[in-house]
């Protein structure tokens, strides 16, 4: 039943998200078709004349009106066709597919150091209030909301790269000492890893650190402050209550009881943080030249290159919506209440 439960609810929120696709599919058209700047002026080159300018606006289909290429995008991207980028004469699908992995690599890993660090310092300070403990909470989470990520990025940088020459150079996700290694899953740790090359997964692993601890720093602040807030909630429940006046070891009390009540609302904030972090790092993957799609969207906005913003919002919706799949189905096993209620 609980099984049936959960197919019940994941098939209904696919159903809820074919609106808010088609949703996002028209508002990023349209707003792409309001950015500045002409997309033809920049293909034909600074030395092209307005006769020139004005042919290649006619092969990119931009001369028509508006309704016709939008029912021209809708078309394409019904065949899986995103269009050819601008800056680069590459299909947008094959950039974003390329550069995803970078990104999903350094977010996950920011996401994973964020974890390690905020959840037993939330629930530190929820179980010892108004303490060093608590005071030290409060101030990495108000630390990690203030820093601008740039500015973290680069003090990182200076000391530990400049200054103290533990971290390797800022550029990209490998040194050129290293070669990159099969691509299997695209996370260059991992896949050095199942390749068995220890030496070039130490090299990724090092260059990964400093822009995963930088965009970590930032996500942690929300993660910390929500368990922390969670667990004081929980600990003053009457269920608390009663299981410590029975007598029950107080491990047993805070992680079988306190956490896993308090858990809810804390998967929902990783949700949040995780596809927040994945839209927001590109100011870190800018500082370290690291080749996600967040500087290809930027490189992309500059030169107006509608089909690449387009296929960079896509994607992020995509992976929202996924996402958001995914917490549910946690949701189920994490409180099976909510299978009955669904």
């Amino acid at each position: 039943m609980a099984t049936m439960s959960r197919t019940r609810l994941i098939a209904w929120r696919v159903v809820q998200a074919v609106p808010v696709l088609v949703g996002i599919v028209i508002v990023s058209f349209l707003l792409t078709r309001a950015l500045p700047g002409d997309p033809a002026a920049y293909f034909a080159g600074p030395a092209a004349n307005a006769e020139s300018i004005q042919q290649i606006r006619v092969s990119m289909g931009l001369d028509r009106p508006l309704p016709l290429q939008f029912i021209s995008y809708v078309q394409d991207l019904l065949r899986g066709d995103l269009g050819t980028a601008i800056s680069t004469g590459q299909p947008v699908i094959h950039e974003l597919t390329t550069r995803l992995p970078a990104s999903l690599e350094l977010t996950g890993f920011a996401l994973l150091f964020s974890m390690i660090i905020a959840l037993p310092l939330g629930i530190l300070a929820a179980t010892r209030p108004n303490t060093w403990v608590d005071h030290l909470c409060r101030a990495v989470v108000t630390a990690g909301v203030s820093l601008p990520t740039f500015f973290t990025g680069l003090a990182l940088i200076y000391i530990f790269y400049y200054l103290l020459g533990w971290a390797p150079s800022p550029m990209g996700r490998l040194d050129f000492l290293y070669l990159s290694p099969p691509n299997v899953t695209g996370f260059y740790v991992i896949d050095a890893l199942i390749d068995r090359d220890l030496e070039t997964a130490w090299g990724a692993l090092s260059q990964l650190l400093l822009p995963a601890i930088t965009l970590g720093l930032f996500t942690l602040a929300p993660i910390a402050r929500m368990t922390r807030a969670a667990m004081l909630q929980t600990l003053e429940s009457e269920f608390i209550r009663t299981a410590r006046a029975a007598g029950l070891p107080r491990r047993k009390v805070l992680f079988t009881y306190a956490l896993r009540n308090a858990i809810l609302p804390v998967i929902t904030t990783l949700g949040m943080v995780f596809s927040f972090a994945l839209g927001a790092n590109v100011l870190v993957e800018q500082v370290f030249s690291w080749p996600g799609i967040g500087s290809y969207a930027v490189e992309a906005l500059v030169v107006s290159d509608y089909a690449s913003v387009q296929g960079f919002v896509l994607t992020m919706a995509l992976l929202f919506v996924a996402l958001n799949l995914l917490i549910d189905v946690i949701y189920t096993l994490v409180d099976p209440r909510l299978n009955t209620q669904e």
